[in-house]
């Protein structure tokens, strides 16, 4: 019984390892692959006539990319909030590159959807702010 004990802990510590050495690989991908979508990016403008704002914003979304990394990697934890400011700017960028093709549905439509993420980004701070998981981050956010 002792040793089923053991060699279960045992296990269950080399799959947890395995486990963060999978996270880490993903993350390392996705790092590659953000890097040479900018820099194909940058590659682009810098060729073309000049800069657009759909360029601009575009790496912006690979700079957001980059923050939800590095959160992920210092915390080891992803906030939710990533991931909608990311699908806010997405569909800004949507409406400038199909500028002269957006009926009025379709620009009511993606506002709406714009205001519904601000505001579910919006309850989520206030959740945090007001329910927070941890008492340390709440008293770093009481200092502030």
């Amino acid at each position: 019984m002792k040793y089923e004990h053991a060699l279960q802990k045992a296990i269950k510590g080399r799959l947890e390892r395995a486990m963060e050495m999978a996270e880490l690989f993903g993350l390392f991908i996705i790092g590659i692959g953000t890097v040479a979508a900018m820099v194909h990016l940058i590659w682009r403008m810098m060729n073309s006539d000049g800069v657009s704002l759909t360029d601009l914003l575009l790496m912006f979304l690979y700079l957001e990319v980059f923050a939800m990394v590095g959160q992920y990697l210092k915390a080891g934890q992803l906030p939710v909030r990533f991931p909608l400011y990311i699908a806010m700017v997405s569909i800004a960028r949507d409406l400038i590159l199909r500028a002269g093709m957006n009926t009025e549905l379709h620009l009511l439509a993606s506002a709406g959807a714009i205001v519904l993420i601000a505001l579910g980004v919006l309850m989520i701070r206030y959740g945090q702010y007001k329910y927070p998981s941890d008492t340390v981050e709440q008293k770093a956010e009481d200092t502030k």
